[in-house]
């Protein structure tokens, strides 16, 4: 919560305000009790801090006025009010390829080329569910990345995708692909551990919405990834997973093993979910591909809930175009997640990139002084495409007036996991610093009801007048960590889609850059096609780490 590091794990809030100091300890032992609650002096001390940044906070809010016309925000539900009529739908073609010489660069081959292998017999999905079995078997402990491998169920789906393909029967660009899903989403027989220790026992009858899809795509699922305990960073109750490209370092996260899993060739693809940078972040961190789409394009059923306003689930890959793919597949709802909707996903080829108009966010950019930085050679690389970029200011200054995500997020979050902080099960968590679950979850009891709604109708006028900015463009570049101010909390309050990719490796660490394409409600076709447009022209997203060749 406190510098946005509920997932991030990058940045910090450019929001700070004078403190109150007239509230004591004492006072919140005592305020504990109105609410049923009791706090050791040690878990006290810890939130203390905590409690008066929320003092502050509320003080921002409270010079601005709200007029009584607008509207709480619950159910969520992304503006403008009506989806586009989007009709053209998806365009994604095969891409013809031979096996390799040498079989281990099967795991960084694209999901169009094990597509075109599988459906013309090249290789079956059995002998290919086989190889990325092996690999995680290989190099699964090496990342600390997975949480189970579900082999019985991988097996019998790649069998009975050979079978179906036998008989003719060909379901599209995932049949027979292996992929893994975060240990969020519920798969019947399966444990589902949310990466903390209270549960890592728990099974959920129940077989969520993103693997039904997966499944009728004809996809095999091999393994549940590691995320951080209950969607926050990358350690969970069995160790931290592992950056590929410097095993020193952690993946960030929430969607640890997801990203980590997908870089190094464990699997084509996984599945993860962003609350406030779940996505984002780790895809930055390790160099993947990551789609976070518009808030509600995907349903939720049988995923934890976190933050029923801002939870998405999306693509982790290697490309844009196998991200567009993934998404094809997994869009939509079944009708058990009130903010989700049936939208059109259309990708198609762009055949003149240079007809979009494309800002980037001058004001994070004149944020960055070294301009040898990769984010830079981004602008570059579009300039070199003949495209004329467009500097706009991304709506912030004077928009974003006092740190909404805070409220939001830690009520939310506070709200799914009520008994763990009652029953004190959050003593459980592997985790106990100021910035894990347990004490965020105590700091939130702290919030006011009428803060939480009002933080969510300042939401709302958040929601009008940012989405009046990003819709003059097809895109915005933003960076994405360090000086990226409130993007990251702005575009998930909104709901607005994002795009990452990786742009090289920093200098100081060599780990991975990456950068980031804000796109139009509903509209990840064009925020795909445009990242397409970068990886073809710079190809960073075909480097692989030296350790997983």
């Amino acid at each position: 919560m406190k510098q946005f590091l509920l997932f991030l794990l990058i940045g910090t809030s450019s929001i700070t305000f004078a403190q109150d100091t007239t509230v004591q300890k004492s006072d919140l032992q005592s305020a504990a009790k109105l609410f049923d609650l009791q706090f050791t002096p040690k878990e006290i001390d810890t939130l203390y801090s905590d409690v008066i940044d929320n003092i502050a906070n509320y003080k921002a809010m409270h010079k601005l006025s709200l007029p009584n016309s607008v509207p709480l925000s619950l159910w969520q539900l992304p503006l403008p009010k009506h989806a586009p009529k989007l009709t053209t739908g998806a365009k994604l073609p095969l891409t013809k390829v031979e096996l390799p010489a040498n079989k281990n660069d099967l795991a960084f081959y694209s999901i169009s080329e094990l597509a075109y292998l599988i459906k013309n017999k090249k290789i079956s999905s059995l002998a290919l569910t086989q190889f990325f079995i092996n690999r995680i078997k290989k190099y699964g402990d090496t990342l600390e990345c997975v949480i189970s491998l579900q082999e019985d169920i991988a097996y019998a789906q790649a069998k009975k995708a050979d079978e179906e393909l036998a008989q003719g029967k060909y379901r599209g660009l995932l049949h027979g692909i292996p992929y893994g899903l975060k240990d969020l989403f519920a798969v019947k027989g399966t444990k589902t551990t949310w990466g903390a220790a209270p549960y890592k026992n728990q099974v959920i009858n129940e077989d969520a919405f993103v693997y039904t899809q997966l499944q009728k795509a004809g996809a095999v699922f091999v393994a549940k990834f590691t995320l951080g305990a209950l969607a926050m960073g990358d350690y969970w109750y069995g160790g931290r997973t592992r950056n590929p490209w410097n095993l020193k370092y952690g993946s960030s996260g929430s969607s640890a093993g997801s990203t980590a899993a997908t870089v190094a060739g464990l699997v084509p693809f996984a599945i993860g979910t962003e609350t406030y940078g779940s996505i984002v972040s780790p895809s930055t961190q390790c160099g993947a591909t990551g789609l976070r789409p518009t808030f509600g394009s995907i349903s939720r059923s049988g995923a934890m809930a976190l933050s029923y306003s801002l939870d998405k689930v999306g693509p982790i890959c290697r490309s844009a175009d196998d991200a567009a793919i993934v998404f094809n597949y997994i869009h939509g709802t079944d009708g058990k997640d009130l903010s989700a909707t049936n939208v059109p996903f259309n990708y198609a080829p762009i055949k003149d990139i240079k007809k979009l108009r494309i800002a980037y966010a001058k004001n994070y950019f004149d944020q960055i002084k070294d301009t040898s930085r990769n984010e830079w050679k981004v602008l570059a690389s579009f300039k070199k495409m003949g495209i004329e970029l467009i500097p706009v200011n991304f709506p912030d200054s004077g928009i974003y007036n006092f740190n909404i995500m805070d409220v939001v997020i830690g009520v939310e979050c506070a709200a799914q996991f009520d008994e763990m902080t009652r029953l004190n099960i959050d003593d459980e968590l592997t985790r106990q610093t100021k910035y894990d679950w347990p004490n965020q979850f105590r700091t939130a009891r702290f919030v006011p009801a009428v803060e939480y709604i009002n933080a969510q109708r300042h939401r709302t006028v958040l929601m009008q007048q940012v989405n009046e900015v990003i819709s003059k463009y097809d895109a915005i570049i933003c960076p994405s960590r360090g000086v990226e101010g409130n993007q990251a909390a702005i575009t998930n309050l909104t709901g607005h889609p994002v795009v990452c990719v990786p742009t090289g490796f920093d200098s100081k660490y060599n780990l991975p850059t990456g950068i980031t394409f804000v796109g139009n409600l509903y509209d990840e076709g064009t925020i795909l096609n445009i990242a397409k447009a970068y990886q073809q022209q710079t190809n960073w997203n075909k480097q692989h780490p030296a350790l997983f060749k």
